[in-house]
C-alpha cells in the first residue's frame, strides 16, 4: 500500500478526467452525448414525421468521435476539457436550432463539420503558431482588406434596408469576414505586445519616466480605440468594436501591470459610447431601451421584453424543450438564443451554459500560466480565452438587460457559420497551446 504525498496533490483537471488527464475523455463526451439526444429526442415528441431531425445528431456524433480520436493518436498531450466543453455547447447549440430555427439547422451541421475540420487541422499541425507570429503583417494586411471590402461591399442576408451590412456573400453563401478578424487581430496584438514586454514593464514600474508610458502604453490604446471607432462607424457593428477594444485593454494590462491602462481605457469607452449616442440612431435606440424598455415594450423595446419575460417564465426547471414560446422573441435563434436556452431549461440550464464558460476559461487561463518559456504563447493563450469569454459575458448581459444590447453571438451556441468557423479557430489554437505548456 502506497503512501499518499500531501504536498503534490493531483491537479483538479485531472481529477475531473481520470488518469494523466485523459482517461475519461470518452465518458464525459458520452454523457454530452445523453444530453444532445434527449434534447433531440423532446423535439422529436413534437415533430414525429420529421425524418431529418436527427441528421444533426449524427453529425455531431461523428464529428466528437472523430476529434477525439483524432486529438488522442496526433496530439495526445493536449487539454481534453477544451474538446469536451466545445462539443458539448456546440451539441447544445445544434439542438435549440433544430427546435427554434429548423430551416437553418442543417446549415449549422455543416458548419459545424467544417469548422471541427479546421479545429483539427490547427491543433495538429506544428507549424501554425510560428507562422502566426511571423507573417502577423500579412495575415492583419488581408484582415483590414477584408474589412474594407466589407464596408463597400457589405450586403445583408435578411434583405433589410436599413440592417447592418456585416457580410461578404457570393450567391447563397455569406461569410462574416469580422469573425475572422477577431482572431487575427488577437493574433497581431499579443505578438506585438509580446516583443515590447520588457518595456511595458518597465515604463509601468517607473523606470522609463513619463514620455516612455505615454508613447508604449497610451499610444497603442489610442490605435486600438480609433480602429473600434472606424468599425462603429462605418458598419454600425457596436459589438464587435467594442469586443476588440475590450480585449486589447486586457491584453494590455496583462503586458504591463499598470492599472491605469484600465482606467483610461475605461474613460475612452465612456467618451467614444457619448459621442456614439448623440450620432447614431441604433446606439441611441440599444440605450433608451436599456435604461426603460417597458414605455415601449409593444414597439421599440419588443425584443427586449419578451426575452425578460422568457427568463421570467422558464423559472427553475424551464417549461420543457418544445413547450415553450421563445418564438416571441425576434431573432431567438442567433441573438438571443440564450433567452430560448432560459424559458426551456430553466436556471438549470442558465447555470450550465455559465459553469461551461466558466470551465472553459479556467482551463484556457491555465494554458496561459504554465507557459512560463514564451511571453508570445502565455499572451495568445490569455487573449483567445478572454476573447471568447468577454464575448459570451457581452451577449448574455445584454439578454438580460445588464448590459446595452451588442449583437453579438453566444460563442460555439447561437445560430452563425462565421461565429462557429472562427470559435473553433481559437479553439484549435488553444489545443495546440496546451499540447506545449509546462
Amino acid at each position: 500500500m502506497t503512501r499518499t504525498d500531501v504536498s503534490n496533490p493531483v491537479p483538479l483537471h485531472r481529477a475531473i478526467v481520470g488518469s494523466r488527464g485523459r482517461g475519461n475523455v470518452w465518458v464525459l463526451l458520452l454523457l454530452a452525448g445523453l444530453f444532445i439526444f434527449a434534447g433531440m429526442a423532446s423535439i422529436a415528441l413534437t415533430r414525429p414525421t420529421d425524418a431529418q431531425l436527427w441528421a444533426g445528431f449524427a453529425v455531431w456524433i461523428i464529428s466528437a468521435l472523430g476529434a477525439a480520436t483524432l486529438l488522442k493518436w496526433r496530439l495526445p498531450s493536449h487539454d481534453p476539457l477544451l474538446l469536451v466543453l466545445s462539443m458539448f455547447l456546440s451539441g447544445w447549440g445544434l439542438v435549440a436550432i433544430e427546435r427554434l430555427a429548423p430551416a437553418f439547422a442543417d446549415r449549422q451541421a455543416l458548419w459545424l463539420v467544417i469548422s471541427v475540420l479546421t479545429m483539427l487541422g490547427i491543433a495538429v499541425f506544428p507549424q501554425v503558431l510560428r507562422w502566426l507570429r511571423g507573417y502577423r503583417y500579412s495575415l492583419l494586411a488581408a484582415a483590414l482588406l477584408l474589412l474594407a471590402a466589407t464596408i463597400v461591399l457589405g450586403r445583408n442576408p435578411s434583405g433589410f434596408e436599413f440592417a447592418p451590412r456585416l457580410w461578404l456573400g457570393i450567391g447563397a453563401f455569406y461569410f462574416q469576414p469580422s469573425e475572422i478578424m477577431k482572431v487575427i487581430l488577437v493574433a497581431f496584438m499579443v505578438s506585438y505586445l509580446a516583443e515590447q514586454s520588457a518595456t511595458f514593464r518597465a515604463s509601468s514600474d517607473g523606470s522609463a519616466g513619463a514620455t516612455g508610458l505615454s508613447l508604449r502604453l497610451i499610444g497603442p490604446i489610442v490605435m486600438m480605440w480609433l480602429l473600434s471607432m472606424v468599425i462603429l462607424v462605418w458598419q454600425r457593428d457596436l459589438g464587435t468594436a467594442m469586443l476588440f477594444f475590450i480585449v486589447f485593454l486586457l491584453l494590455l494590462y496583462l503586458s504591463s501591470g499598470d492599472p491605469r491602462l484600465l482606467l483610461s481605457g475605461a474613460l475612452l469607452i465612456v467618451a467614444a459610447g457619448v459621442v456614439a449616442y448623440q450620432l447614431f440612431d441604433v446606439v441611441q435606440l440599444r440605450v433608451d431601451i436599456w435604461f426603460n424598455p417597458w414605455p415601449e415594450a409593444d414597439g421599440r423595446a419588443y425584443q427586449i421584453v419578451q426575452s425578460l419575460m422568457a427568463f421570467a417564465a422558464g423559472g427553475i426547471a424551464g417549461t420543457g424543450v418544445g413547450l415553450g414560446a421563445p418564438g416571441y422573441i425576434p431573432v431567438v435563434h442567433s441573438d438571443f438564443i440564450f433567452s430560448a436556452i432560459a424559458e426551456e431549461w430553466g436556471l438549470l440550464g442558465v447555470i450550465a451554459i455559465l459553469s461551461s464558460f466558466g470551465v472553459l476559461a479556467w482551463r484556457g487561463m491555465a494554458i496561459a500560466l504554465k507557459h512560463t518559456g514564451s511571453v508570445f504563447h502565455r499572451l495568445l493563450a490569455a487573449g483567445l480565452t478572454m476573447t471568447l469569454l468577454v464575448q459570451a459575458l457581452m451577449i448574455m448581459a445584454g439578454v438580460l438587460k445588464l448590459l446595452p444590447l451588442t449583437g453579438v453571438t453566444l460563442p460555439f451556441i447561437s445560430y452563425g457559420g462565421s461565429s462557429l468557423f472562427a470559435c473553433h479557430i481559437m479553439l484549435g489554437l488553444l489545443l495546440r497551446l496546451s499540447a506545449g505548456a509546462r
